[in-house]
């Protein structure tokens, strides 16, 4: 395997335990390892409430274990860089959070991701363990109106572990907690934008080309192509196109609330994050529309990829509720 020199690691092949190392050791109040990349609570929370539980690869630092903590995630499942776990793992995790009130599990819809999901509930099915899952799609990088089974999942999942685990410490049952988080997946759209390409930190592989002066509306998590190539041009012109598309996939009407986020895929600056919003909001605020919950942050990167995702949801009052409720996941943290 080729020698990276480009970043600051060490034997690519143990980057994932590592990171995890770092990561619990700097933050041993919020959150511990509960296995082989596993990340738990600290402090597990009462087992007669719904354990969140979620899983996927490394290398998009702080998702996912940035989000486990009171009032979020209760465990992260961690596969390799850019991999799912397997399915043996998730299983390992599903049987460390067995309890009578059951498990959710929330997968993004990525074909490894949905496999090692559907395998570990099968295992977990045969030895008594209650879990449901929930498929998140918010990409709409495969077209408006796309079918559910065709959009990727992107960062959208983050602000749905918030709504979940607020929802689940105030002691809402499995099934309450899966309409609660299907009402917000059905109504969440997601558009990353990029105008340069991450590289694979154990190969130093970049995962696409982009010319320079160029950008693409639709690239996926992994750097992978979904939407057209274009000239790059001003923050304003970029925002405006990407709320115009979300705003086609979601259908708002004015007086609407929404969520809006910016997330920061790594190597854009918070300059130009802070540009962007400014006109996303002030896109929807023109079509009548109010964003209740906002967020300017790196919630979920592709490396040192350039460029950034939209995060837009329509939000019923419970869902804005569940976001202001407090949360001490290392990287959502929130005073209630």
């Amino acid at each position: 395997m080729a020698e990276v020199k480009t970043k600051f690691i060490n034997d690519p092949q143990h980057i994932t335990p590592e990171l995890l190392e770092g990561y619990v050791l700097a933050y041993p109040n919020q959150v511990k390892l509960g296995g082989e990349n596993i990340v738990v609570r600290a402090n597990p929370k009462s087992e007669d409430k719904v354990a969140i539980v979620t899983l996927g690869g490394s290398g998009h630092e702080p998702a996912l274990s940035g989000f486990v903590g009171e009032g979020m995630l209760d465990c992260s499942v961690v596969g390799d860089i850019f991999a799912a776990p397997g399915a043996q793992r998730v299983f390992q995790a599903l049987q460390l959070m067995k309890r009578e009130a059951g498990i959710l599990l929330v997968v993004l819809n990525h074909s490894g991701d949905v496999m090692s999901a559907n395998m570990a509930c099968q295992l977990a099915a045969r030895v008594g363990i209650k879990v449901k899952q929930i498929l998140t799609h918010d990409d709409i990088s495969a077209g408006i109106g796309a079918d559910d089974k065709d959009r990727r999942g992107l960062a959208g999942c983050v602000p749905l572990f918030k709504i979940l685990g607020a929802a689940s410490e105030e002691g809402k049952s499995l099934d309450e907690l899966v309409e609660i988080g299907e009402r917000y997946t059905k109504h969440c759209a997601t558009l990353a934008v990029a105008m340069r390409s991450c590289t694979h930190p154990q190969n130093g592989e970049t995962i696409s080309d982009l010319p320079e002066g160029i950008m693409e509306i639709g690239m996926g998590q992994h750097g992978e192509g979904g939407g057209g190539q274009k000239p790059l041009v001003s923050a304003d012109d970029t925002a405006a196109e990407m709320v115009d598309l979300l705003c086609q996939q979601l259908k708002p009407k004015a007086g609407d609330k929404a969520l809006l986020i910016i997330n920061g895929v790594g190597a854009t600056t918070h300059m130009e994050l802070n540009i962007v919003f400014r006109k996303a909001y002030k896109e929807l605020e023109a079509r009548g529309i109010q964003v209740a919950c906002s967020r300017i942050q790196e919630i979920l990167t592709v490396q040192e990829q350039a460029g950034f995702q939209m995060i837009m949801a329509l939000l019923d009052d419970d869902h804005i509720a569940y976001l202001n409720k407090m949360s001490n996941a290392p990287y959502w943290t929130t005073i209630g």
